[in-house]
């Protein structure tokens, strides 16, 4: 009877653990959950799958939340020896609407208007800068 008993509280106590763990999964905060009015406008991303890739995108907001910018730019894809860049603008500045690879990432006409960039580099070094222009 005491075998069963502290059988039956062992699984209690391994389903309630359970619960909690899927109950935190699925309750990661996100994107739609920050203040800051995030929306994608363009992104690039080379076709390169065995080197490095790199990925970049033009994202207006709202509101210049520096702290939610920087976790926007933590939620982005990453790949390793890949880099990563997102140009932040405020919502009704100029807005450019094509991206190329390489240093220079957009026409130079658009950035007065860049508020922040988020980078991570290829070795995962992260770099925030406000009006990086």
């Amino acid at each position: 009877m005491k075998k069963k008993f502290l059988f039956y509280v062992a699984v209690l106590g391994i389903l309630i653990l359970i619960f909690f763990m899927i109950k935190d999964t699925l309750n990661q905060p996100g994107v739609a959950d920050m203040k800051a009015g995030f929306k994608e406008i363009v992104k690039y991303r080379n076709a390169n799958n065995t080197g490095p890739v790199q990925r970049i995108y033009v994202v207006t907001v709202k509101d210049s939340v520096w702290k939610e910018m920087e976790d926007y730019g933590n939620l982005m894809p990453h790949t390793k020896y890949g880099n990563t860049k997102v140009y932040f603008f405020m919502e009704s500045k100029n807005i450019p609407n094509t991206l190329h690879p390489g240093e220079v990432n957009f026409d130079p006409q658009f950035n007065k208007s860049c508020i922040a960039l988020f980078e991570k580099s290829a070795m995962s070094q992260v770099a925030f800068n406000k009006y990086p222009f």
